[in-house]
């Protein structure tokens, strides 16, 4: 039951964006589209739970001095993995994302998991951690990216669904950043509503 919570406690109760609101600088610049946000949600996931497992496996053999440089070379070495197969198997979305893939690295996110959970925990529990905050960053990032897609474009995935004369006259203002942080504050809303009434 413990280890369930490890997995629940990010996708839910500690949700990186909604709840704790860290990692909001690449969830606001990537979420203009659906498509980008799934990318930019597998590519953190990835990095996230790799580097939750070979920190957490590590973790006994990292000197405390040390260990922020140490938990920034593993993260760094996902990250350039991330990179270079995105570049040579997704180059169009590898180019919407632009430079938010490599900056992951210093995502708040990945840092905070390796730090707070992994460094202190059983290589289990760091995956288990590490999926659940994969998943609840791209659960957040995901719905963001759809609303402000479907809004802003009257698209879904890149595909036209909205009629004619919405698509003539979008409400362009959800594709640009302040568009992005009403999506947020009404989803972090949202989030806080159903948690008091739980």
């Amino acid at each position: 039951m413990k280890r369930l919570r490890y997995l629940t406690d990010g996708m839910i109760k500690n949700n990186p964006v909604l709840v704790l609101m860290i990692g909001l600088c690449p969830t606001l610049a990537v979420s203009t589209t659906a498509m980008n946000s799934l990318g930019m949600a597998g590519a953190a996931a990835f990095v996230l739970v790799c580097s939750n497992v070979v920190v957490a496996g590590l973790r006994r053999f990292i000197p405390e001095q040390i260990r922020i440089p140490i938990f920034i070379i593993v993260i760094s070495t996902f990250v350039t993995i991330v990179d270079l197969t995105m570049h040579a198997y997704l180059p169009d979305l590898y180019k919407a994302l632009g430079v938010f893939v490599p900056l992951i690295v210093v995502n708040c996110i990945i840092l905070g998991r390796a730090e707070g959970f992994a460094y202190q925990h059983s290589v289990g529990a760091a995956l288990l951690d590490g999926l659940g905050s994969g998943i609840g960053f791209g659960i957040a990032i995901i719905a963001i990216g759809i609303i402000r897609e479907l809004i802003g474009n009257g698209t879904f995935f890149g595909k036209q669904i909205m009629g004619q004369a919405f698509s003539s006259q979008p409400v362009l203002f959800f594709i640009l950043p302040p568009g992005g942080f009403l999506v947020i504050a009404v989803l972090m809303g949202l989030m806080r509503l159903s948690r008091t009434n739980a």
